[in-house]
């Protein structure tokens, strides 16, 4: 259905990385939410009434809460869709995330006001005695609910796949918890059929309550984190570097840092090396041509910073080997950059960036202390000029 509805509303529609096709999945979607479940909303409060049913009336209104979602969500990829201006350079795609999160928090309260009503109907039960047309009516109406509903986790959740969209895999997971909570009313009322004294609703309720408010709690933490601002995934961390390093003239590359306004807004700063023999206007046209590349590819904002590096010299180049050794005996997770040496009559100095990780059990001091005793073994004329770098791409 996502993909039948895709070639009909939206041009390019398998151009996942494009925001405008971005924006026009999640109107989309939000579109089919609110037609799906004002249309439950209909249904559900109709037939309530007709068969006195305040469960079917009820769960009609929290359709209709659901359709408010949809709106949210609809709004949210609007907005995110407004072009930069003067007081929001880098777009406003991080609105996205803020809708995401809106929609968490009213699963975490609607968890919790089930919570509360399930606790009401354990301490006070209420027997009903419903008639048995009226009673297959209700199950008739909560299977097609259901199924609706699951149709509807599933087209937000493909969506939400296609596009990197927190805010749909978190309406995906309301659909879902919705299902589930429909299930549990449906699965009472049968057992009501064949045991009218033995009341589950309340206890029922509160597991399915329990299982939303743990979602609720998950989804609050995974929309938060992008606004905060977390480490980018190893894969896209991989994608970048292989790119760059694919490029001829280039020798490596570190301090690599990437910034998301959004997610299809990426910015990225790296230091790239290159030789010190080769010509400065050859390494800078190589330069250009990676930046380029990647804003008309990938729509990356990427800044190079180059550095020029001596692979001529073999007495640098040994010592390099010999420093390597030093902070390999250290940890394999420390990696260092920026090698160079300056030889004196007296004494030489070496310098270099060693990255170290967010979390580590040595502090600067002791890092560079040790350090610097192990460059004395080599040679006590050697003096070492450190720099403690930070890792921003989280990677272990």
């Amino acid at each position: 259905m996502l993909k039948l509805l895709a070639k009909i509303f939206i041009q390019n529609h398998e151009d996942y990385s494009d925001n405008k096709v971005r924006v026009a999945y999640g109107k989309l979607s939000g579109v089919v939410g609110i037609i799906s479940n004002v249309s439950l909303c209909i249904v559900k409060i109709v037939t309530g009434i007709l068969t006195s049913s305040i469960a079917i009336t009820a769960d009609g209104i929290n359709n209709l809460s659901d359709a408010g979602s949809s709106v949210i969500t609809l709004i949210g990829f609007k907005l995110s869709s407004m072009p930069a201006d003067k007081e929001h350079p880098y777009g406003h795609q991080r609105i996205e995330y803020i809708t995401g999160l809106i929609v968490s928090f009213i699963i975490l309260i609607i968890g919790l006001l089930l919570m509360k009503s399930s606790i009401d109907k354990i301490i006070t039960p209420i027997y009903e005695t419903l008639e048995l047309h009226t009673q297959i009516i209700m199950v008739i109406i909560l299977v097609i609910a259901i199924a609706v509903k699951l149709w509807q986790s599933i087209f937000y959740r493909k969506a939400g796949k296609l596009i990197a969209s927190t805010t749909l895999i978190a309406t995906s997971t309301d659909s879902l918890n919705d299902c589930i909570s429909t299930s549990v009313v449906l699965i009472s009322l049968i057992i009501t059929l064949f045991f009218p004294k033995v009341l589950l609703d309340g206890y029922m309720g509160v597991l399915v309550s329990i299982l939303i408010i743990i979602s609720g709690i998950k989804l609050i933490k995974d929309t938060i984190s992008p606004l905060i601002g977390e480490a980018p995934t190893k894969e896209f961390i991989e994608e970048i570097t292989n790119k760059i390093l694919g490029y001829p003239g280039v020798l490596g590359i570190h301090d690599l840092v990437i910034h998301s306004y959004g997610p299809a807004k990426t910015f990225v700063t790296v230091h790239v090396e290159v030789d010190s023999q080769v010509d400065i206007i050859v390494s800078h046209d190589i330069i250009d041509n990676i930046e380029h590349d990647f804003m008309n590819e990938k729509a990356i904002c990427l800044v190079i910073h180059m550095d020029p590096i001596d692979i001529a010299n073999e007495k640098t180049i040994a010592l390099k080997e010999k420093v390597t050794q030093i902070v390999a005996s250290i940890d394999e997770n420390l990696h260092f950059h920026d090698f160079r040496v300056v030889h004196g009559e007296t004494h030489s100095n070496i310098l270099f960036d060693i990255v170290v990780p967010v979390k580590y059990h040595m502090s600067d001091a002791e890092l560079i202390e040790y350090l610097e005793k192990e460059i004395k073994k080599i040679n006590d004329n050697y003096n070492l000029i450190v720099t403690i770098d930070r890792d921003f791409v989280g990677r272990d």
